[in-house]
């Protein structure tokens, strides 16, 4: 599949996350989350924390990691690897790139 659009740059803070649908081929649908860094850097990440099962999205970006608000894990948006406890399973990240303003997202590219 190739990336689809998410959203627009400009939908996004400044620093911190945006909870968008993306569609998979069997149509169903996924949560993401697309986060801009404070370096201005972009990724999307599975916007359900592999501990809590809540938004990242609600949570906090700091440098290069997002931190799930309920109990405090850390996940590396590069990576999706699980920094901080009581995390211990990496999240999924997908390909991003933006075209003309549009944030496209490829959930069924290779992680």
């Amino acid at each position: 599949m190739t990336a689809q659009h998410v959203c627009d740059l400009d939908e996004l803070p400044e620093v911190g996350a945006l909870r968008v649908a993306a569609v998979k081929v069997d149509g169903s649908e996924i949560e993401i989350a697309v986060v801009r860094t404070e370096e201005g850097s972009l990724h999307a990440v599975s916007d359900i924390c592999s501990h809590g099962q809540v938004s990242l999205s609600e949570g906090d970006v700091v440098d290069n990691t997002i931190e799930c608000w309920l109990h405090g894990s850390t996940f590396d948006l590069e990576t999706g690897r699980a920094l901080v406890l009581p995390a211990t399973q990496p999240i999924p990240v997908y390909p991003l790139s933006v075209e003309d303003g549009r944030v496209m997202v490829d959930i069924d590219g290779d992680d």
